[in-house]
């Protein structure tokens, strides 16, 4: 059975030829089937709509009212899919990122780089927080990924790895010839340390790794900002923990230095997160995409 939208689509090409076989012809449609379309759709409003002549039909009075806003409905979907089109072969659309600060400053920008000088038309939108908030922004359905911190445990977002890193401690000069010996985590704890706040995942996860050692660990200071780790370490007060991957030029300049365990902290990683539940944008699936290409996920 035909449906009532197909209904409107016929009343709305015949009003604008303003015949039935033109209006058969532009369908692809027979002129019978044209003229029961007409005929349904008139017995289901209960009113006539064209007036039969000679030379083929015009409106009624009813109509021309309701085809203005049948029309204008018909115009509003061909717009609709039209724009539908251009979000699928990436001509337009969104990109909504969730990502910490420090992540995004050394891990993400290369691959918003390339992502945009391939689809220039895709329009960013960037959310700088906490690996708990952002994945609590993609459920929500404020962002479509977030790249954080592992390790995650929610059921209902899917986790792929992108990068291995390794949690380390740095010095300046002041503790460097005290650390140049491989120290032991007890001798750490003695030592004033300088960590992320509380609520970080690199924080969480350097606490339990200690714990499950026996070892209690305690900030001298705690920062919000990952470069301050650095800075703060540089100015000899005290020993920061920080990512070694992320600490390349520091480490490079010898503006900090390496302190030596004799237990490495074993690796970890950072990855990205999306609902299980909903189907990704192109935009979403085309940047994943590239991570997977690069990354090798």
């Amino acid at each position: 059975m035909i449906s009532k939208l197909d209904l409107y689509k016929v009343f709305c090409m015949v009003g604008k030829h303003e015949s039935f076989s033109r209006a058969a012809k532009e369908l692809y449609m027979t002129q019978p089937a044209v003229s029961q379309s007409i005929m349904q759709l008139e017995r289901e409003l209960d009113i006539r709509l064209f007036t039969r002549t000679s030379k083929g039909v015009i409106l009624t009075n009813e109509g021309r009212i309701l085809f203005e806003y049948a029309s204008s409905a018909m115009n509003l979907i061909h717009v609709g899919e039209d724009k539908l089109l251009k979000i699928k072969n990436m001509m337009i659309g969104d990109l909504k990122i969730g990502v910490g600060d420090t992540i995004s400053r050394y891990f993400l920008l290369p691959y918003l780089e390339q992502f945009h000088k391939e689809y220039p038309n895709i329009k960013f939108k960037i959310i700088n927080a906490t690996t708990l908030e952002l994945c609590a922004s993609v459920k929500s359905g404020e962002i479509d990924i977030a790249i954080c911190n592992f390790p995650i445990e929610d059921s209902a977002l899917e986790l792929r790895e992108c990068m291995d890193i390794h949690d380390i401690f740095v010095c300046g000069n002041k503790y460097k010839n005290r650390c140049s010996r491989p120290i032991s985590l007890e001798e750490i704890t003695k030592l004033p340390l300088i960590l992320l706040e509380s609520k970080s995942i690199s924080r969480q996860y350097i606490e339990k790794y200690m714990l499950s050692k026996g070892i209690k660990i305690t900030a001298e200071i705690e920062l919000g900002s990952y470069d301050l780790l650095l800075e703060f370490a540089r100015a000899n007060l005290g020993i920061a923990c920080v990512i070694k991957e992320f600490s390349k030029e520091y480490l490079e300049k010898g503006t900090v230095y390496k302190v030596k365990l004799k237990e490495e902290i074993p690796k970890r990683s950072i990855g990205l997160c999306f609902l299980k539940s909903v189907s990704l944008s192109p935009a979403t699936t085309k940047f994943i995409e590239i991570l997977e290409h690069k990354t090798d996920i």
